[in-house]
């Protein structure tokens, strides 16, 4: 009968902090001190989705949000098709014309999205994930290397 060790994702736990920018801010360390890096993971435990939600959702705000959504696609296609014109009148005809479409189009799609919801969610957000906490975790053979690193990270400041 073989026995064996399963090793958790990312090695041994050196390190753990409250933020990401805290864990970042140890490896940076690490780093300075010449440390092989490589051998470093930030994992991040307790995961949580925090939705901001950023204002009302209207007709109005959704034809316009879509029409200036399009507006740059037709400006970015007008531009494209513009480097093919033979004077700057043709020119600027093609770049005019590819925004005017693309602000029509994102306008219409931008509605259609909208009554798609059929009210059921009519307001804008913002979203992201964040951890409860950041572990640096370090392959076995350097960690006893990395916490002592590490604590005298923490006695600095």
């Amino acid at each position: 009968m073989s026995m064996s060790v399963s090793m958790p994702l990312g090695g041994v736990q050196v390190g753990s902090y409250d933020s990401y920018e805290q864990a970042q801010a140890a490896v940076d360390h690490l780093s300075d001190e010449k440390f092989p890096v490589e051998k470093v993971t930030i994992i991040g435990s307790d995961l949580r989705m925090v939705e901001k939600v950023t204002g009302r959702l209207t007709w109005g705000r959704a034809l316009a949000a879509g029409a200036a959504g399009g507006a740059w696609w037709g400006l970015f296609v007008g531009l494209l098709l513009g480097i093919f014109s033979e004077d700057g009148a043709n020119w600027f005809a093609s770049v005019l014309s590819g925004l005017l479409i693309g602000l029509v189009f994102g306008a219409l799609f931008g509605g259609m999205g909208y009554a798609a919801t059929q009210g059921r969610r009519d307001f804008t957000s913002t979203s992201r994930i964040t951890a409860g906490r950041y572990d640096v975790m370090c392959e076995p053979t350097r960690a006893e290397e990395a916490r002592a690193a590490l604590a005298r990270f923490s006695l600095r400041g």
